[in-house]
């Protein structure tokens, strides 16, 4: 049975919860949710990579307790592990971006490979962990432009080297779950996710940020792939989905594995479409469309199968693409009119828990 489940304040609240990358865009919004739960968060992270940041914005560092650390240390983030005592890790850490991989290949394998092994690592040895969610990516397969949605089971690969570390990453993480981590009584689980929206997002080449960039400078937005389909969803989705999967694996820990985090298959649509959709909701916005092949690779049609997550966490999207892209946009906005990040942040945080709270019908 699916529908919409909140996460339960009752299993956060006090709970001691190590959270990487809480500095980026992804990462800071957790580490608000997690706050407002009550969780007892630690941070791990460089400083943000944007200017302006999300984390700096909403003042993350204020509600929880920050460290600046590159997770390729791995005797300083050992350290930071043992000193949090944490029981439960969720990690965002990441080289996060396509066309920076192809820029700095070795940084971004560092980074999401040998960064992963060394988080894995200090778990290991830190008796207080029972859960561990890692973060991947929807791109962890060997896309072979079919028009199915890809399933956990299918085969891992990864053109860029961006997709190839998370690829790698998926391999590492499954390897300290067999070798390691099961028989140590502790739950590791990776989450792929879609293209994820949202407010406070800044990060280069990316598709709403890009756009708002253009837009409140009054230029026009340069759409490389308008026709490539991919999975949107709003952040709120998937996080939803981690902080739901951490807590099934507090109590059953044989559901350790790999799950898709994104839309119903029927919500994946194009570039072309989701940029009409945001220059709706912005009200103004020039663009220009290019043919398909600026750049560097990348893959024209991805969509992933949920079915797992539906029936296994009993969770189901809950904002179809119109509304992610028209509260996404109206984030933005709100921002511009110099609105607070954290306020605006809780309010979404709050609508989306209300929808679960209306029920089904809502």
């Amino acid at each position: 049975m699916t529908g919409q489940i909140n996460p339960d304040p009752s299993f956060w609240a006090g709970r001691r919860v190590l959270l990487t990358g809480h500095t980026g865009f992804k990462g800071a919004w957790l580490a608000l949710w997690l706050h407002r739960l009550g969780a007892r968060v630690t941070g791990v992270s460089l400083p943000p990579s944007t200017t302006p940041s999300l984390a700096e914005l909403a003042g993350v560092d204020e509600l929880i307790e920050g460290h600046s650390i590159d997770i390729r240390d791995a005797e300083l983030l050992a350290e930071r592990v043992r000193a949090a005592k944490p029981e439960v890790v969720l990690h965002l850490a990441a080289q996060a971006l396509v066309r920076t991989s192809y820029r700095e290949p070795l940084q971004t394998f560092a980074t999401n490979v040998q960064g992963t092994a060394n988080l894995l690592e200090a778990v290991r040895a830190t008796p207080s962990v029972r859960v561990v969610v890692a973060i991947t990516t929807d791109k962890v397969y060997r896309n072979v432009e079919h028009v199915y949605p890809y399933r956990e089971t299918d085969a891992l690969g990864g053109h860029d080297p961006y997709s190839a570390s998370k690829a790698a990453a998926e391999i590492v993480i499954a390897s300290y779950r067999d070798a390691y981590l099961a028989n140590a009584g502790v739950a590791l689980a990776s989450a792929r996710a879609g293209n994820v929206i949202g407010g406070g997002d800044w990060s280069e080449d990316r598709l709403i940020p890009d756009a708002v960039r253009a837009w409140s400078t009054n230029q026009s937005l340069i759409v490389r792939r308008p026709d490539a389909f991919r999975p949107w969803q709003h952040v709120l989705e998937p996080l939803a989905g981690y902080l739901r999967l951490a807590e099934r694996l507090w109590l059953s820990p044989d559901l350790a594995g790999s799950y898709n985090f994104g839309p119903d298959t029927s919500e994946a649509a194009s570039v072309r479409h989701v940029v009409e959709l945001a220059r709706q909701t912005y009200g103004k916005g020039e663009v220009t469309w290019g043919g398909g092949q600026e750049g560097p690779h990348e893959a024209g049609w991805l969509a992933l199968e949920t079915a797992k997550v539906r029936h296994t966490l009993g969770i189901a999207p809950r904002w179809p693409l119109g509304q992610s892209v028209e509260r996404t946009l109206t984030w933005y906005r709100r921002c511009e009119e110099r609105q607070d990040a954290r306020s605006l942040c809780l309010q979404d945080i709050a609508d989306f828990e209300m929808v679960a709270a209306r029920g089904p019908s809502a």
